[in-house]
């Protein structure tokens, strides 16, 4: 079972979504870098459960216990150990699950291919894998930090709610509201929506757009290992996450070559580009534009409503929703999102110090 993520800077994970506890390897993390762990646990903060009333209501503590790797306050380049401990599994919860695979969960996969699972809240397939990613990706914020590099991830779109592009975009409001929007008007629009449908049993998805300021130039490589390609792969790791796409994405099928062009000119006293329909990216290697893409989500599988499903023998069964699930995954998705990004540039990042293109 892959449970690595990266190249020179890898992450490797451990735990269940029930398990007594979530926690990770940081491997080839540079030394001397000042941890401040206070930024690590708000990062985690951010996507742990039970933060407001449209998300889950599970209410985990999630404070992350650094192990090893860092010595008076900074890291020694040696593997960074973490842990977070369960303080509210309930598998208890799971029980009626044993025999029954869940419509559009891992359930029925995971069953086939390893012929066990952990039916406690899908065990390793739970998103609660995710903590530990957010983790990671706070670790490489902080370096990331230095360099310059900001990265702004926001709610674009709950529903048949989509944010218009013209709107006002305000990274500032996107921790003022439960949503995660950027925009204060419809954050609460979509606030309310979420509402609703979690009054009804029901689920929805969304979109959560990304976008890194000042991005290192060179990062990536023109065949196998392009940039895009890399954070797409990150991306479509995301529990839930059914599409990707960078730059002008699907849109651009629709433009010819004179208006999609990014025509280079001179800035200051660097080589840019006038527009950035290539989303910061030509040819898998990063030209110093800002980064930005989308990530698409499709609605939370476990509804509170009755569904037909089959046991372990195909014997059809009626299976009612139990547990604590968020109705729309988008709000707690975007520090996923963020720190994803984060871990692969920072990889990246790191095998271009080595590595002259």
């Amino acid at each position: 079972m892959a449970n690595k993520l990266g190249n020179l800077l890898t992450l490797t994970t451990f735990g269940e979504s029930h398990g007594i506890a979530m926690g990770g390897i940081i491997d080839g993390f540079p030394a001397g870098v000042k941890i401040d762990e206070a930024f690590i646990q708000a990062e985690l903060n951010r996507r742990k459960p039970g933060q407001s009333a449209i998300v889950t209501q599970r209410q985990e503590l999630d404070q992350v216990q650094i192990l090893s790797g860092t010595f008076e306050g900074k890291s020694t380049g040696t593997p960074i150990g973490f842990i977070i401990l369960n303080s509210n599994a309930k598998a208890e919860d799971y029980a009626h699950l044993e025999t029954t695979f869940r419509p559009s969960h891992a359930d029925f996969t995971y069953t086939e291919k390893y012929g066990i699972r952990d039916i406690a809240g899908g065990g390793r397939a739970s998103a609660r894998e995710t903590a530990n990613w957010v983790v990671a990706g706070a670790f490489a914020k902080l370096v990331l930090k230095d360099l310059g590099v900001q990265i702004h991830a926001h709610v674009t779109q709950v529903g048949e709610l989509k944010l218009n592009p013209e709107a006002l975009i305000d990274f500032q409001e996107v921790e003022n509201n439960p949503v995660r929007c950027a925009n204060k008007d419809m954050a609460i629009r979509m606030e309310e929506y979420i509402k609703i449908i979690r009054k009804e049993g029901d689920t929805v998805g969304g979109v959560v757009e990304c976008v890194v300021q000042n991005p290192p130039k060179k990062l990536g490589q023109p065949v196998f290992d392009k940039l895009h390609a890399a954070l797409g792969h990150a991306m479509l790791s995301i529990n839930a996450v059914k599409g990707f796409e960078y730059g002008s994405g699907f849109y651009g099928a629709s433009m010819r070559g004179s208006k999609h062009n990014d025509i280079f000119t001179k800035k200051a006293d660097e080589i840019g580009t006038v527009t950035n329909h290539s989303g910061g990216i030509q040819g898998g290697i990063s030209n110093g534009e800002s980064i930005y893409f989308k990530v698409a989500f499709k609605p939370v599988a476990t509804i509170m409503q009755d569904q037909e499903s089959v046991d372990d023998t195909g014997n059809k069964v009626i299976l009612k929703g139990k547990g604590r699930h968020d109705p729309c995954v988008v709000p707690r998705a975007v520090p996923i999102v963020e720190a994803l990004t984060a871990f692969v540039l920072l990889d990246f990042y790191l095998l271009n110090r080595s590595t002259k293109l």
